[in-house]
């Protein structure tokens, strides 16, 4: 065991051992104080899965352990989270990105009390702010399918307008191509940005059912809202950008690689979402 190595070590001092076999000095000390709490084969597997996905909690990183085939209870990984300091709370700030006091057309909401039981039965919507260092502000709006939890459109600009969300709506359409969008419905808020002329004919002409949630009500639009906070506390909040380029270089691995691929949703019984839809699409074709 790693921690009992250091401690037989005498000859040596702490740091040069604790570096010697790659483990948080921090993380020894605690052992010290408290070996029962700190299972030394555990941890280094806790804080790895902490450092890569920081907003997770305990359950979920019980639940990647446990798919890893580790033998594990989420009260362990609570104690071990906790000793280590690795429940973190973020400061954030809001800044409002929707504007529904305009002139045009809007949609009553139709997905309220629809059960979402397949893929491309609703996709939704929605524009968030991210804040550069430099304190400007960039936007970043996306496409999601709502039964798989997947990020199937994105994009950033500096201009918060139509064409910001036509091009991840864009990309959506390009990641679904070949696949039926028979009755699906599109759901967003009551933003200019999707009410414009030129987003609702994207929709229209492909014959795509529009829904938009009721004015001042973020609630329904909450699978949207959901993956935003994502992107925030685990991406975002973690990291300082100073330019729109190395934003979009660094939201793109994340969603594309993480968020899509590795990350565990709860939601979709703890699968990511690629290998969710997978395992759905294996299904509808077997």
């Amino acid at each position: 065991m790693l921690y009992e190595q250091i401690k037989a070590e005498e000859r040596l001092c702490i740091d040069a051992a604790c570096s010697a076999l790659e483990v948080s000095r921090h993380a020894y000390k605690n052992w010290v104080k408290s070996p029962e709490l700190q299972p030394d084969e555990i941890t280094p597997e806790v804080v790895r899965i902490a450092e890569e996905f920081p907003a997770y909690g305990y359950r979920k990183i019980t639940k990647q352990l446990q798919i890893e085939n580790r033998e594990v209870n989420h009260k362990r990984i609570l104690g071990i989270m906790r000793i280590n300091h690795l429940t973190v709370k973020i400061k954030h700030f809001r800044h409002c990105t929707t504007d529904s006091n305009h002139g045009l057309r809007t949609y009553p909401n139709l997905i309220k009390e629809v059960k979402v039981v397949k893929l491309n039965q609703v996709w939704v919507s929605d524009i968030t702010y991210i804040k550069l260092a430099t304190s400007k502000m960039v936007y970043l709006a996306t496409v999601m399918d709502r039964f798989s939890r997947r990020f199937l459109g994105w994009e950033i600009s500096e201009n918060i307008d139509a064409l910001l969300c036509i091009n991840a709506l864009h990309m959506a359409f390009k990641e679904r191509e070949g696949m039926s969008l028979l009755g699906l419905i599109h759901h967003s808020d009551r933003g200019s940005q999707y009410a414009s002329n030129e987003y609702v004919h994207e929709l229209e002409i492909r014959g795509i059912q529009i829904s938009m949630s009721r004015k001042g009500n973020p609630y329904d639009n909450a699978y949207a809202e959901s993956g935003f906070k994502t992107i925030k506390y685990e991406e975002v909040y973690m990291n300082e950008y100073y330019t729109i380029s190395e934003a979009r270089e660094n939201i793109q691995r994340f969603i594309e690689e993480v968020y899509n691929k590795k990350r565990l949703h709860s939601s979709i019984g703890y699968k990511p979402p690629a290998e969710f839809e997978r395992a759905i699409l294996k299904e509808v074709t077997a």
